[in-house]
């Protein structure tokens, strides 16, 4: 799922990644709207208020919605710079620092912020490590996947989905029409995930309150042990070869 790159990547691997972290997206998504009121899985719209809080001179909040964009990024370049820097000597394990510092921030969200009476302040926080965490997974799954999967926001993924869906009907080859229908799943998948991630999450969220990362957590760490599992399985299988 993770370790898998450029040639040696299939279409399988890149929907098991796809389903699962927008899954985790999705839960992350809901969470950072019903805790602290903020989007924290992309920086479109925090740019729009950034605007209109300078327009008003209200500098503090346009300066805040700033800081957001600022940690979304810091995130997406802690994640590649770890992942380039493990990658020279473990090739295979350039993923499993990066999600391993998302589960870590998620899980640190989960467990120390505020129960339910959140203070602005508090909130301000909240959602720069949520925005921080959602940085580091879309920059390692765009690095993994060669940008075919995208899995914290859906502006482009509704873009793709639209102009392929407009080339069934011109498009005529067997293996053109195959390609096409392939990349239109891995879209539907995207979404369909994110919105069940979006929707359980808000349920569980009823209960859990800001323990809902956990579960976001708990399946990043799944996908890290089968991710090990398999490699591990891998590597006795060709010494078994080998010999």
């Amino acid at each position: 799922m993770f370790r898998h790159k450029g040639k040696n990547r299939t279409f399988i691997h890149n929907l098991r990644l796809a389903t699962l972290l927008s899954f985790v997206a999705g839960i992350v998504n809901i969470t950072g709207v019903l805790a602290v009121k903020t989007l924290t899985t992309n920086v479109t719209g925090h740019f729009a208020y950034f605007a209109e809080e300078l327009m008003l001179n209200n500098y503090s909040a346009a300066i805040t919605f700033f800081i957001f964009t600022i940690f979304f990024l810091i995130g997406a370049f802690t994640s590649n710079f770890l992942s380039e820097l493990v990658s020279g000597k473990y090739p295979d394990l350039s993923h499993v620092v990066p999600i391993s510092l998302e589960i870590l921030v998620l899980t640190g969200v989960a467990l120390f912020g505020a129960p339910s009476d959140i203070s602005i302040f508090e909130g301000k926080i909240i959602a720069f490590f949520m925005l921080f965490a959602m940085g580091i997974q879309n920059s390692l799954v765009t690095k993994i996947s060669q940008a075919t999967v995208r899995t914290t926001h859906l502006t482009g993924l509704f873009t793709d989905l639209g102009i392929e869906l407009s080339q069934l009907f011109f498009y005529k080859k067997a293996d053109e029409v195959t390609k096409l229908k392939t990349s239109i799943y891995l879209r539907f998948s995207i979404i369909s995930f994110f919105f069940i991630g979006c929707v359980s999450g808000g349920f569980m969220y009823q209960k859990m309150e800001l323990k809902t990362l956990l579960i976001a957590s708990f399946f990043l760490f799944v996908a890290l042990f089968y991710d090990y599992l398999r490699l591990t399985y891998f590597a006795i299988k060709r010494k078994k070869f080998n010999h």
